[in-house]
């Protein structure tokens, strides 16, 4: 029998189902192999008499991908019921092939994550290829979802509540080493083509035993590992559980919390009870906002940034062999450390040879670190260090095929330092400039070459962010912009394109989120309230505590940088409410920011930090009445609005970049799936409604222009 998405054939007692979904490079669990299913299950269910065993199989290069994640996009809150069902017809049709009473392989010839991986746990006896870039598991719970094929149910049968927790509360993948030591893969092998073989040969030895053909859980004997939630022991752990996940969660993800209640209701009851508890929290969320959010930004705008839909196309793809930087300070140290561990050549040149000697230090520290856990050897820590170069020479830079400027905010200074690195360079090789608020056409009127002169701009601290936002200059070539591209790919890291602006597009977004903290702290409300209110809406960290870590005096300098931009064009900048305010603190009252001894907040040595007291002197006004949901809602809505903006002015061109830059560049709330997906999700109509009433009380930082809510239902994306 040959379905669409299923090959069935049956020889010698042997039914080899082999996925193999027509016109799509992997296996999904698309309608269409739903329904295909369901006529292989009844094939199986015809065919019984006749069988030995059933060896699960794939035609593709992978096992098998998951469930169909437009079909969930599509999804609405009235879907519920439909969405119930088509869970339950999977799981039934996998409980047909499994319960024959004959012998089930998996032969897992690549990665089965997700519902891929549901599928391989059909299979009583699972062989797989050990390769170690293959990886099994379930990712669900990062795209807002939960394992809902049985992963939980059998998951948790087999390895116990709190052995399962790290795989699907945490979605922790594995290769094929670490399943066969967990015991979820029962058997390795080194090529695909031993797969079949070995399959055969357990089927041949199991004849005439009934384990063989029965899982764990269906045993009459079976226990749970390590007990169900009526052992004290594992009750007491559980009863901190939920408070623990909802530390974490803070309440904005339904997701761990449901995989939670799914894992330990499903622990109470016998197996059927159990999937079906796993079938009704799973179709919840699939038809809820959160689900959407993330799915949209998480797989969709993330696949689309590492397959290049920013990246110009018709340009050869880019192997950067040696790269200088220009400052060895925070940045330009954290630079060096990504390059030298992805096997980059790095020169890295200060003022002096201490300074840029003390810059590759940073590499030392780090890699050390690695080294006395034992995650890295001596060697290797020695052939990352080999690579860089420390020096105070502009002449050691000779042969660079890119060198990146890292040095402090100052338009004179760049300027100075382009000039003399750049003839350094090697024939045909482009110039970069990190800098985080200075627009790069104006940069790049220090170079020779403009058209190889773009703006990668890093965020801090370079080891652990993985955003890098590449600008173009308004004389930027596409060859350009395709190799930076390349080269933050090459770092591992996350690469969104921009146009030239002032802020281009994190910092300028990032600004107003800061900024309207301040505002509010300005208006009177207490300084506790913004700051919880932002953690609360799914913030990192209250706008505050940001301020102090980047500097309230780096804000300044960018103000006043800025003013004077503003006069050379013969125009007058006006201060935001926020800017005054942090000018007042660095100004007045002294307060420079962390660094420099404490600004909205006091550090005390070896204490904890605390909000600086005279902050409620200050600022606070006793009489002001606040809303809490106004609060959060400012912070959130002022950079929804300003993403907004940037789209309709053409800084971003895609909406994936602005989702992907949102969350891993300035923290947006993972929940929303961005910035813009904040608004989508939401519903235009709704957004606009808000923003309105938020315009009417605080101010055109919310206010949408008719440009912008043109733009925004130009770019909504369609599934």
């Amino acid at each position: 029998m040959i379905t669409k998405t299923i090959r069935y054939e049956l020889a010698n007692g042997i039914a080899t189902i082999t996925f193999d979904e027509q016109g799509s490079p992997v296996n999904t669990m698309c309608l269409q192999w739903q329904d295909d299913l369901d006529a292989i299950a009844a094939q199986v269910a015809r065919d019984k008499a006749q069988l030995k065993g059933i060896v699960l199989a794939s035609a593709k290069s992978t096992f098998f991908a998951g469930a169909d994640l437009k079909g969930v996009m599509r999804s609405t809150a009235a879907d519920g019921p439909r969405v119930f069902k088509e869970i339950e017809r999977i799981k039934k049709n996998f409980r047909t092939i499994e319960t024959q009473g004959v012998p089930v392989v998996s032969c897992l010839n690549g990665a089965a994550l997700g519902g891929g991986w549901e599928v391989a746990l059909v299979g009583h006896h699972r062989i797989a290829v050990n390769n170690p870039k293959v990886q099994f598991g379930l990712p669900e719970i990062t795209l807002g979802l939960i394992p809902g094929g049985g992963g939980i149910t059998k998951m948790t049968r087999v390895l116990g509540l709190m052995a399962a927790q790290p795989y699907i509360l945490e979605s922790k993948l594995f290769g094929p080493e670490e399943a066969l030591k967990i015991g979820v893969v029962h058997e390795l092998v080194a090529t695909a083509e031993e797969l079949l073989p070995r399959a055969l040969a357990y089927i041949d030895a199991a004849q005439g035993k009934p384990e063989a053909c029965t899982h764990v859980w269906d045993r009459k004997d079976y226990k749970m590992p390590g007990g169900t939630p009526s052992n004290p022991k594992i009750a007491g752990m559980l009863s901190v559980a939920p408070a623990v996940l909802k530390q974490k969660t803070r309440g904005l993800y339904p997701a761990p919390e449901a995989a939670l209640a799914a894992m330990v209701e499903g622990a109470m009851v016998d197996f059927d009870t159990a999937m079906r508890i796993e079938s009704r929290y799973l179709a919840g969320l699939m038809v809820g906002p959160v689900a959407r959010n993330m799915i949209n930004t998480f797989f969709f705008n993330m696949n689309a940034i590492k397959g290049g839909q920013s990246r110009p196309k018709d340009v050869a793809k880019y192997q950067p062999r040696k790269v200088g930087i220009l400052g060895a300070g925070m940045m330009g140290s954290g630079i060096a450390y990504a390059q030298a561990t992805k096997g980059i050549a790095t020169v890295l040149k200060d003022v002096s040879l201490e300074a840029a000697e003390m810059g590759k230090g940073y590499t030392t520290k780090l890699t050390q670190k690695r080294v006395d856990k034992g995650q890295m050897s001596a060697e290797k820590q020695q052939g990352i260090l080999s690579l860089i170069t420390p020096t105070a020479s502009a002449t050691d830079l000779k042969g660079c095929d890119l060198i990146i400027e890292a040095v402090f905010e100052q338009r004179e200074l760049k300027a100075t330092v382009t000039k003399e690195a750049e003839p350094m360079l090697a024939e045909g090789g482009f110039f970069a400039s990190n800098t985080s608020t200075l627009p790069i056409s104006g940069l790049a009127q220090a170079s020779a070459k403009p058209a190889k002169f773009v703006g990668i701009h890093f965020f801090s601290p370079v080891d652990k962010m993985k955003l890098v936002e590449i600008i173009r200059g308004k004389d930027t070539d596409d060859e350009t912009i395709a190799r930076a591209y390349d080269y933050v790919q090459a770092l591992g890291k996350l690469p969104i394109v921009v146009n030239d602006s002032r802020g281009f597009y994190t910092s300028r977004t990032f600004g107003t989120f800061v900024m309207e903290g301040a505002a509010m702290l300005g208006e009177g409300i207490p300084a506790p309230v913004i700051e919880n209110a932002a953690m609360q809406a799914g913030m990192p960290v209250g706008p505050l505590a940001v301020l102090d870590e980047t500097a309230l005096s780096l804000s300044v300098h960018v103000l006043e940088q800025t003013r004077l931009d503003f006069q050379k064009d013969g125009r007058q900048y006006v201060a935001t409410p926020g800017e005054t305010l942090v000018e007042r603190m660095v100004k007045e009252h002294k307060r420079p920011g962390r660094a420099a001894g404490g600004g909205f907040y006091d550090y005390p040595e070896g204490g904890k930090k605390h909000l600086w007291p005279e902050l409620k002197t200050l600022f606070e006004k006793p009489g002001l009445e606040w809303n809490l949901q106004d609060v959060k809602d400012r912070l959130l809505y002022r950079q929804a609005v300003e993403t907004a903006r940037c789209l309709v002015e053409g800084v971003l061109t895609s909406v994936h970049d602005g989702n992907i830059g949102s969350i891993f560049g300035i923290g947006f709330p993972a929940w929303t799936g961005g910035a813009l997906q904040f608004i989508y999700g939401m519903g235009l109509d709704a957004f606009e409604k808000r923003c309105a009433e938020l315009a009417n009380r605080y101010g055109s930082g919310f206010e949408l222009s008719e440009a912008v809510k043109s733009s925004l239902r130009q770019h909504q994306p369609q599934y």
